[in-house]
């Protein structure tokens, strides 16, 4: 046990990093990666992202758009604009990781510098955490459905947890169940789990048409989606388009700042820009798919039943229940691994690369995220908290905004890769601090804090103040664009400039060059001392 418990016990291997002063700030898994490993294609991402696209979030993500009194096609215009938008910003940041081959927590360390990059990585950690321990309850729910389904009974059994704990017998079971399914997925490589994303891209957009077809059958389409019309006019309704617009952003404005940890495994810079073109049309697509059934399940039951889950409760036909809950847990399944765990992942991974690496990472957040956390308990009596965790859009906009100001802008693609994984290299900055980026994070998201607090807690007065959070992410990336561009053009960090982009290809040339220069040069001298010798 004493073996066990010591912490050199669980050092990792470090033969294989090459990159950094030492193996205490790289790994493996941290690492550039290497071309034989660069193995997601044009059909990956087109499969990873309509399996993003495919779960109850998205199902859901009208429903605010239609209580604020916009009509079914208007929800469906702030759903195609604000997914355009951030398809441009995952394309931007996506490109980067597909050019230099490093994840979002290596990446950060150019714009924010060494030191300050932690703020925006401890973030993403917290947050991937709370979000995944979220989503394995909603997976539960769709195992308690297809237990429903197959044993009628289940609703029946008795429950003997106090109420106090905020979850039933019969509900740890189900997420204990889920847990258990979903943490081998955690296990696969980024390499290898893109299968898993294909498999769900596939099976679940087939489900969710066939319950469409089942939606339109029952209750035609002028029927159903007449009702959700228009109910307001003016500046309320061009406010209210703003908001719509900004809640479709924030739908995945986490992964618009994090796409590298995905696009580093593309076979070339090309193959993810098809990013472009299907994050829109999938998530527009399954927006409507959300009304359309939801329109109908109301005409049908006499209440608006925004989560599917609920829906599918009402059924009759159990194979039609089972199937539909099962569409809905692999869903979740997939998306929780791709914007939770593997995000939590690569962040813990750079915290400590000595002892965590990717399979580490997420066998840590399937712990503390799914169990440490309680997230029944989070649900149940911290709706101000889940509220502040909608809201974490104002730090997302800023983050994505300086990422892409810095690359495109100020450095053009001219950046070193070996140095940002030396805490002492050019992008030290100011102990290891770059002041430009602070700036532009503290006015960027200062004026949405008022926003946010009215948010989290609607009884504190902030005047037009809530106006700005309704734009946040979108005020949030323009104005810490705009700051750090001008900031960093009027006064430039010199000692950060390079003639041409160092990649990790000609830094391990040059390593292998001197190498054999040294080798040489060693056997030269063994040579000369010999033939002296004799």
């Amino acid at each position: 046990m004493a073996n066990f418990l010591r912490p050199s016990r669980w050092k990792l291997q470090q033969e294989n990093s090459k990159f950094g002063p030492s193996s205490r700030w790289s790994n493996r898994d941290m690492d550039p990666v290497p071309p034989e490993q660069r193995t997601w294609s044009t059909w990956d991402y087109i499969a990873y992202w309509i399996s993003d696209a495919v779960n109850a979030a998205s199902w859901q993500l009208a429903s605010s758009m239609l209580a604020v009194g916009l009509s079914w096609r208007q929800a469906l215009i702030a759903i195609a604009v604000g997914n355009s938008i951030i398809a441009v910003v995952v394309l931007l940041n996506g490109t980067i990781g597909a050019r230099l081959h490093i994840g979002f927590p290596v990446l950060n360390r150019s714009s924010f510098g060494f030191w300050l990059s932690y703020f925006s990585v401890i973030s993403r950690v917290v947050l991937a955490m709370f979000w995944f321990g979220i989503q394995t309850f909603t997976g539960s729910e769709c195992v308690y459905q297809m237990l429903k389904a197959i044993w009628p009974n289940t609703a029946r059994i008795p429950n003997h947890l106090p109420e106090s704990s905020h979850i039933t017998t019969v509900g740890i079971m189900c997420y204990f169940l889920y847990w258990l399914l979903q943490f081998p997925f955690m296990l696969i490589s980024p390499q290898r789990i893109r299968y898993l994303f294909t498999f769900k891209g596939v099976v679940v957009p087939l489900a969710w048409l066939a319950i469409l077809i089942w939606a339109f059958v029952k209750v035609p389409a002028r029927v159903s989606l007449d009702t959700a019309h228009s109910q307001i006019s003016g500046s309320k309704l061009s406010w209210a388009m703003l908001s719509a617009i900004n809640s479709a952003l924030g739908n995945y404005a986490t992964l618009s700042v994090n796409i590298p940890d995905f696009t580093r495994y593309a076979k070339s810079e090309r193959a993810q820009y098809i990013q472009l073109l299907v994050i829109p049309v999938a998530f527009t697509l399954i927006g409507f798919v959300g009304i359309a059934v939801t329109s109908a399940g109301e005409h049908l039951y006499g209440e608006i039943l925004w989560d599917p889950l609920r829906l599918i409760d009402r059924w009759d036909n159990r194979a039609a229940a089972f199937f539909a809950a099962f569409s809905f847990m692999l869903s979740t399944l997939g998306t929780n691994i791709s914007a939770n765990s593997l995000s939590a992942a690569n962040d813990m991974m750079v915290l400590s690369p000595t002892y965590i690496n990717i399979r580490r990472g997420q066998i840590l957040c399937a712990i503390i995220g799914g169990w440490v956390l309680c997230p029944w308990e989070i649900l149940a009596s911290a709706p101000k908290f889940l509220s502040f965790m909608a809201g974490y859009t104002v730090f997302l906009g800023p983050f994505a905004g300086i990422m892409v100001a810095d690359y495109w802008v100020v450095h053009r693609g001219k950046v070193d890769v070996p140095a940002m994984y030396h805490p002492r290299g050019r992008y030290r900055y100011w102990n290891g601090i770059n002041w430009r980026a602070a700036v532009a994070l503290l006015l960027s998201i200062t004026p949405n804090l008022p926003g946010l607090i009215n948010n989290i807690n609607p009884a504190i007065p902030v005047g037009n103040a809530s106006f700005l959070f309704d734009i946040s992410w979108i005020f949030g990336f323009c104005s810490a664009f705009g700051i750090y561009t001008i900031l960093s053009l009027v006064i430039p960090a010199e000692e950060t400039f390079v003639d041409k982009a160092v990649l990790a290809e000609v830094y391990l040339a040059e390593l292998s060059e001197v190498s054999s220069q040294r080798h040489e040069s060693v056997e030269k001298m063994h040579t000369d001392v010999g033939m002296k010798v004799a």
